[in-house]
């Protein structure tokens, strides 16, 4: 029986021996997150779809606590390594999702609606920083041929646990409330934390870097931001968030439009919202177990990166011809499968030819800022064209042409990518016949 499954875990995934401990640490670390997110989720986008005039309002805000939490967290970034800032800064998610669960049981009625507010922005900034924690993490344990052939295990983790989260939601919601599954995601965050603490610092053979310990990631606090501005290779990096919240700010907007105009109450929403997710995650986790990485592996970064915009284009020439809440829940699965089971991957082995400082300090402007930039962009205009009186199905069409400009920047990143990669692997190879 032990033969039988070492067999079919080789099959699923080419793991060395000596990776083995920080694969599951991975993939288990993926799904805690995940499913703690995957519980709050459908009760903030709730929030959203029952404050559709507020919601330009509400993404502003988040982007400026987005301003206020990247500065924080690249000061805290500099003076830690990341056995001591990651468990930190969980221990800080976890405060706040208290704070919110006594205020959510404690306050009166009218002040709900401000609190609900809150939490919208509040989940919408966490969720950024968890999964840019987390993959920072990954991309500064794994070289870049470890993560072609394991970051699709490890994202396989995370969509488990949102399929969890999603479902605990979906079942619990009506009997316990929003507030009391507040305090089972904050467990999970707990166990994640403690998680860290028991990676490798060096795993491979010939990884000198083991005997060492960790040292500050240092640099300063407007590193990632001035970093960005001085490489094309960062820039595209940074464009490529911003076009791809751009676009996803807009399918969120129909969404909340659809969904309000179809489910008139709160729990009705919530509902709807997390089979939504239990739809996504369990076809990303068939696409991430049987082709993610055979698709890395066949057919390079270029071809899983550009799927996303790819099926983006499709899906909003399909909302211009024929939009309804049916097509936009199948654009919406669509999309997300492909965003996390073929982009989120392929966009992390991008970032595996930079600098490690880069690695933290970039990647939590782009995943964080950047991604709440977009946010804005999407929002305002979405309103602004809303405002000339253009319909849901002609804003859907203006997004063709945009979604197409993200696939020819895709290309391009994939294919420098694969410059950096080569460069590295040269300078490896000189040191050693020089060492």
């Amino acid at each position: 029986m032990k033969k039988f499954f070492a067999k079919l875990f080789a099959k699923i995934v080419d793991a060395k021996p000596y990776e083995i401990r920080a694969l599951w640490l991975g993939f288990f670390f993926h799904f805690l997150i995940l499913a703690g997110y995957y519980i709050t989720k459908p009760i903030r986008d709730s929030i959203g779809a029952g404050n559709i005039e507020a919601l330009p309002w509400m993404f502003t805000a988040t982007l400026v606590a987005m301003l206020v939490a990247n500065a924080a967290f690249a000061a805290t970034v500099a003076r830690m390594s990341r056995r001591k800032f990651i468990p930190l800064a969980y221990g800080f998610f976890i405060f706040v999702f208290v704070l919110f669960f006594v205020a959510m049981r404690s306050r009166p009625a009218a002040e709900q609606v401000w609190i609900g507010r809150g939490f919208f922005v509040w989940v919408s900034v966490f969720n950024l920083f968890n999964t840019a924690v987390f993959w920072a993490f990954m991309t500064d344990l794994f070289t870049v041929e470890q993560g072609k052939r394991l970051y699709g295990f490890i994202a396989v983790g995370g969509t488990l646990g949102a399929i969890l989260g999603a479902y605990i939601t979906k079942h619990y919601v009506r009997e316990i409330g929003p507030a009391n599954l507040l305090i089972l995601a904050s467990a999970m965050f707990v166990i994640a934390g403690l998680l860290v603490r028991f990676f490798p610092i060096g795993f491979a053979p010939d990884n000198k870097a083991a005997a060492k310990p960790e040292e500050p990631i240092g640099g300063s606090v407007w590193s990632g931001i001035t970093h960005i501005c001085h490489s094309p290779y960062l820039m595209g990096l940074a464009a490529t968030i911003v076009l791809y919240t751009t676009t996803s700010t807009w399918a969120y907007f129909q969404q909340s439009s659809l969904a309000s105009a179809a489910l008139k109450t709160s729990d009705a929403r919530t509902e709807f919202l997390a089979n939504l997710d239990i739809w996504v995650n369990s076809i990303t986790v068939l696409i991430q177990i049987f082709l993610t990485g055979r698709l890395l592996k066949w057919f390079g970064v270029a071809f899983t990166l550009v799927a996303l915009p790819v099926v983006s284009l499709v899906g909003f020439a399909a909302m211009g011809v024929a939009a309804s809440l049916v097509m936009l829940a199948v654009f919406q699965v669509a999309r997300r499968a492909a965003a996390y089971a073929l982009m989120r991957p392929s966009r992390e082995i991008l970032f595996t030819v930079i600098r490690r400082e880069d690695k933290y300090k970039v990647k939590s402007v782009t995943d964080t800022l950047g991604y709440r930039t977009g946010d804005q962009l999407g929002s305002w205009s979405y309103h602004g064209l809303q405002s000339l009186g253009l319909a849901l199905g002609a804003i859907s069409w203006i997004a063709v042409p945009v979604t197409a400009g993200w696939c020819v920047l895709s290309i391009w990143l994939a294919r420098k990518q694969r410059i950096l990669a080569e460069a590295q692997e040269q300078a490896r190879h000189e040191v050693a016949r020089t060492a």
